[in-house]
This record gives structure tokens, sequence and C-alpha cells, in this order.
């Protein structure tokens, strides 16, 4: 059996989705769940880029244990020496360092030649080689890159000490056919490639990421690089969920490939990436999308209730959704409750935080009749995206005046106590027009989202908004089984993120 490593990504190159803003808390809290979920490998960040990103990394090399964590590194000592000096907690450090080596990108952005290419890889692969033994070396743009020259430069970066070569489809532009030749042509033409693991790494720019992946591993590739839910930049990244579920549902024809995921925790991990980065999965998104085992068909539905691999090839359990019929209530007790987040992939968890969430379950317990999968993982993750900050909500009233809505709301602002009076458009336009002016600040609104987290009258509402100022944004979460109420915390959220940025 041949295990097929897992690189997930969604805390570097997820992060690079536009609008994705999170802080090192929330980070820390997506690396627990992956690691949790079996990734081998956890990209923590960029560590040179930024000093949050830099802490962010620190952050979870020092509280990761059993998966390798990485920071990603250009081939230059400066990025080097950040990404060895925030790893320097981790258990399984590895450095990821990378140059480009497509003729236009050597011709525009780097401007220089291919000797002088090969050189800079070697010689930063072999310093980063004196921090630490583990050391990926990625070829930007390799799919748009001669092929001799990647033989090339793949050979002195393995002599140098490279213990991972990365194939990045950096543009999402070849066809699984194509991805197949190069990983062949590597393989056979590569001196000492047969003692390293070869990566790869796509882009969905043409919708391909997760069949270029696949046929690099069909082709010998032994680790994929990937994210949850396939966020990233411009189309995103292979989809971490699509891959392991093909490889672990077509044993006939992947019968000598097996990953270290935990499927059953793949949609709880889902949820809680979708709502901390603000991302919403579509509908239709194979494994974790709402629909994805929805059947309206009059024929699909005949065909389910009669067997259901008459349209299922995969169980909603496999997964982690409807894991079991148990279904919690108000007087469930506390044991039912942690035995369900066990279930649901979060038995990570701290006996503290155990407590902490199981006393916001009964004050759910008493606003909703039942208690469903879905209302116990938006605990957890909304647990997750809370952040304390100088705008804290004490109360609030809507009420209607000539047709038109008017909210009072209470806060405290650095402890002292202040009350907003607005009218809006709606409830919720009242209530941000009450707080911004109690604020006088100059940061807008940019975008407002609300989604159910189930679909009964009683369904708590999630909700997400962007929040502009001087160009920065501030993503905002919030949740309850008040529509207004989940709206004005999600709007403090954001609020107290760009006051502690």
């Amino acid at each position: 059996m041949k295990h097929i490593k897992i690189f997930d990504t969604t805390l570097r190159d997820g992060e690079q989705t536009p609008r994705v803003n999170l802080n090192s808390e929330e980070k820390l809290r997506i690396a627990r769940q992956l690691e949790s979920l079996g990734v081998d490998i956890i990209e923590a960040g960029f560590a040179v880029s930024s000093p949050g990103d830099f802490e962010a990394v620190k952050l979870i090399a020092d509280n990761i244990k059993t998966s390798t964590v990485t920071s990603l590194a250009r081939a230059m000592k400066k990025d080097i020496e950040a990404a060895a000096e925030a790893l320097k907690g981790a258990v399984k450090p590895r450095i990821h360092t990378f140059i480009a080596t497509s003729p236009i990108h050597r011709e525009f952005k780097l401007k220089m030649t291919k000797e002088e290419i090969v050189k800079r890889a070697t010689e930063m692969v072999a310093y980063a080689k004196t921090f630490m033994n583990d050391i990926e070396f990625s070829a930007e743009d390799a799919l748009r890159t001669e092929p001799e020259f990647l033989v090339e430069i793949y050979e002195a970066v393995i002599k140098a000490g490279a213990t991972t070569l990365n194939v990045p489809d950096t543009v999402g532009y070849r066809t699984p056919t194509e991805m197949f030749e190069l990983i062949s042509y590597l393989k056979k033409n590569v001196k000492g490639i047969d003692n390293v693991d070869i990566s790869v790494h796509c882009h969905n720019d043409l919708g391909m990421a997760v069949a270029n992946s696949l046929a690099a591993v069909e082709a010998g590739a032994t680790q994929v690089e990937c994210t949850i839910n396939g966020i990233g930049e411009r189309a995103g990244n292979t989809s971490l969920e699509e891959i392991v579920m093909i490889l672990k549902t077509r044993k006939d024809r992947y019968s000598n490939f097996e990953t270290s995921i935990d499927a059953k925790q793949i949609y709880s991990t889902s949820r809680l990436v979708s709502l901390l980065t603000g991302v919403q999965v579509q509908p239709n998104k194979a494994i974790v999308g709402a629909n994805a085992f929805a059947h309206e068909s009059g024929i699909h539905q005949h065909g389910v209730l009669a067997n259901k691999e008459t349209y299922e090839i995969i169980s909603p359990e496999s997964v982690g959704r409807n894991a079991d019929s148990l279904v919690l209530g108000q007087l469930s007790g506390k044991h039912a409750f942690v035995d369900k987040l066990k279930k649901l992939g979060f038995g990570d968890l701290e006996d503290s935080k155990m407590d902490q969430l199981f006393g916001e379950f009964k004050k759910l317990a008493d606003k909703k009749k039942y208690i469903v999968d879905e209302d116990i993982i938006a605990l957890v993750t909304g647990d997750a995206a809370k952040f304390e900050g100088k705008v804290k909500l004490e109360s609030f009233e809507i009420t209607r005046r000539e047709g038109k809505p008017k909210a009072e709301v209470d806060i405290t602002i650095d402890g002292d106590k202040k009350t907003g009076i607005a009218y809006g458009d709606g409830p919720v336009d009242a209530a941000y027009h009450a707080i911004k002016e109690l604020l006088n600040d100059k940061f807008e609104l940019e975008e407002y989202k609300l989604d159910s987290i189930t679909g009964d009258t009683d369904a708590q509402a999630q909700v997400v908004v962007v929040i502009e100022k001087d160009g920065q944004r501030f993503i905002g979460r919030g949740q309850s089984t008040d529509i207004v109420e989940a709206s004005i915390i999600a709007y403090i959220n954001g609020i107290n993120r760009l006051y502690k940025d």
C-alpha cells in the first residue's frame, strides 16, 4: 500500500483568497483541526511576509505535535532564517523554499538566467539544510517550464539536500494527460528522485486541479498539496476532501493508495474553515456542499429509498454528516453532548472548553426544540470565531415608528456604557447606524452575508460581514437564533478586529 501524504495549505495559500484575514488564534484552531483530521503536513504560513504571519507560524509550530509544520520561504536567506526561527518549537519542522523556473518568470519577474536560478536554488536549499533536515523545494510555475530544465534544477537541489520536490501548476494551465506525462518524465530522468517525495500543487483556474493531482499520483507522486473546500487564490486549489474521497471511494482504481485522513471529520473541518474564513461553500460543491447528498428527482428518491447505492456513491456518514441518529435537546446531559462532539471530530478540545460549550449548548436548547449536528458544529466554530475587544454588546431593542425601523443599542466602549439610537432601512441597518454613530469612525460595511445553519423556523442564523477602512478589510462573524442579534454580534466582532489590528 502506497501512502499519499496530504499537505494542507489552507493557512497559507488558502488565506490568499480575497478578503480572507485570519488572526493567529483562528489559524491555530484550524491547525489543530487539521492535525485531528490526519493531515501529514500543515503549511502554517509565510513567516517572513509580516510580523502577524511569523507569530502565527510560531504559535502553530509550538502547539502541533503529530503533523509536520512548514513555512513557505523564497529562495532568499532572510526568508529561510525567518522560517527557521518561527519553526524552532516544532516537533516536525520543514522549510518549504521556492523559486520560479518558467521562461516568462525568468524574463519578466526574476530577470535571471537558468544558471543563476539553479545556483540560487541549490545555495538556499543547502542553507535551509543547516537549520533542519526536512526541506521541500518548489519550482514555481513548473508546468510551464522546459522539462529538461526541471530535470537540471531538481537534480541539483536533491544533491543540496532537498527531501521533497514540489511540481506546481501555479496557474492551473495543464491537463491531466500533460501532468501524468511530466511526472513520468521526471521520475525517469531525475537522478536521485526515488529517494525523495514528489509533490504536486495544482490550481483550479481551468477546473482541473483535482484531476491533475490524481494524474500525478497515478504517475508516481507521493504528496498532494491542497486546501479545505478548495479555497485559495483566484479559482482556488486542489480540494482536500475531493482528492481524499476519490482515493477512498474508487478502490477499484486506487486500491494501492491510502491517506491518513479521518474522513468522518471532513464535514466538521469544512464548516470550521468556512466560518472562520467567511468563504461560503457553494451548495453543489462535491462532498461538503449543502446539496451533495440531496435528491430532488422522484426517480432518484425512489432509488435511494430502495438502495442508497443507486444514487449515492458516498454515504453522508462517511464524511461526518448525520453521523448518528442522536438528536440532542433541552434534557440532554453533558455525557451525550461530549459524545456528540467526539463523533463530529471535536474530541481534541480541552475539558474547560467542553464545559464552556456545554453551557452554551444548554442556552441554545432553551431556544430550540431540537439540536442537530449542524447546530453543534456551529457552536464549536462560532466559539473559535469569537473575538473580544474594546466594544461589547450589552443589549438592543428594535421598534418601528411610522413604518421605519428604529434601533436602540447599548454597548460598552473600553468599559464605558453608551446608548445609540438610529433609524434605518431595516432593523439590521438601523442597529449598524446606531453603533457606528457611537464610535464616530470612518470605516464602511463592505459586505454582509446571511446564512441559515439549519432549515427550521427556529434555525440559527450565521452572519459574516466585511468591514473596510483605509484599504484594509476585517471579517466579523456572529450567530444566533435571532437574525438581528447575529448581525450585531458579527458587526461588533469585525469592529473589534479593526481596532485590534
